[in-house]
């Protein structure tokens, strides 16, 4: 089943289930969230709580994509009760992209050193897959922002006046809900383009943690249940009428090195990520990107990311935000 959240005509929101033209709305609730607390607390999972509200015929879903009145298929009414984060390193032909960008000065290669991106990978493919119950490597973690930063479906990524790059990063992402007594649940998996600055990520790998402050989207459809183990997708990028550029994206444990036990494990782990209520977003990785290419994607352009069991693409374009706060903008008291 894929469940979408969008808003009605009067901007009132709802749940919807995906199948047909038709979106089917679900009765009772307004967004994934509190369906999700509702199926909690009354011990069932989510199809069976849609199967207990039951559900209506509703708008047609083209033309909810069309007016972008689709929304996040989760999130929270505060944002600063929404947690988005992600993992790096995490596919098998990831680490080749970071390399590159994160290779150390060539005498030190020579001396047989690996690179901290080559190390970290390593250290997931012999670790990152232990058995069942238990912990295997920690993988790379990143902070992206809170639900402030999140854009719905089909609209611009904001990005900075300071941004260097525009780099799409087409990934999985899983979606979860901090029950009230502080266990967290995962309710589905979205598409997700993570949207990074790979420029400044380039010039030094401590950069990472800046490259990553930047907007991003899932979406629109949330797949509920287990996840394919091999799955692949397209990535694009359209300029006008022409794809600039295009190219299969793999994900799915198949090709992981790390499983999504041990990912949301070294996530939640944390005691600070388990406050009751709270939604977090987190980012599984991806090892494919435009940027490795060469190319460079411009204000106009149209991110697609694709793939068939997550029905609709996730689309989003660029717009250029003015400057938030000046140089010697910050006012003393």
């Amino acid at each position: 089943m894929r469940l979408i959240q969008f808003e009605n005509e009067q901007g009132q929101r709802h749940v919807g289930v995906v199948g047909g033209e038709r979106i089917g709305v679900v009765k009772g609730v307004a967004t994934t969230r509190e369906l999700a607390l509702l199926a909690i607390r009354n011990g069932h999972d989510l199809i069976a709580e849609i199967e207990r509200l039951g559900v209506e015929p509703g708008p047609l879903y083209a033309e909810l994509l069309e007016q972008r009145r689709v929304l996040a298929p989760l999130d929270h009414s505060d944002p600063a009760h929404c947690l988005v984060s992600g993992t790096g390193l995490t596919h098998l032909g990831s680490a080749s992209t970071r390399d590159k960008m994160h290779q150390q000065a060539e005498a030190q290669q020579a001396e047989g050193k690996l690179t901290d991106t080559m190390q970290m990978f390593q250290w997931g493919m012999a670790g990152g897959r232990p058995a069942a119950g238990n912990a295997g490597a920690q993988p790379e973690w990143f902070y992206k922002g809170d639900g402030g930063i999140v854009v719905r479906p089909g609209e611009d990524f904001p990005v900075p006046d300071f941004a260097e790059d525009f780099g799409e990063e087409p990934e999985l992402t899983g979606l979860y809900v901090v029950a009230e007594d502080g266990q967290p649940y995962r309710i589905g998996f979205a598409l997700g383009n993570e949207f990074s600055d790979h420029v400044t990520e380039r010039k030094n790998y401590l950069y990472l943690a800046h490259s990553k402050l930047r907007f991003c989207s899932f979406g629109p459809e949330m797949l509920i249940g287990e996840l394919p183990r091999h799955l692949s997708g397209i990535s694009r990028i359209r300029r006008g009428d022409q794809v600039l550029w295009e190219k299969e994206f793999l994900s799915g444990e198949d090709n992981m090195c790390h499983t999504l036990e041990n990912l949301e494990y070294h996530h939640f782990k944390y005691r600070q990520f388990l406050r009751p209520g709270d939604v977090h977003v987190h980012f599984f990785g991806t090892a494919t990107l435009s940027f490795a290419d060469g190319v460079k994607a411009q204000p106009g352009d149209t991110f697609e990311v694709s793939l068939d069991a997550f029905g609709e693409p996730l689309r989003n374009g660029i717009h250029v935000q003015a400057p938030g706060v000046a140089v010697g903008g910050v006012r003393p008291l």
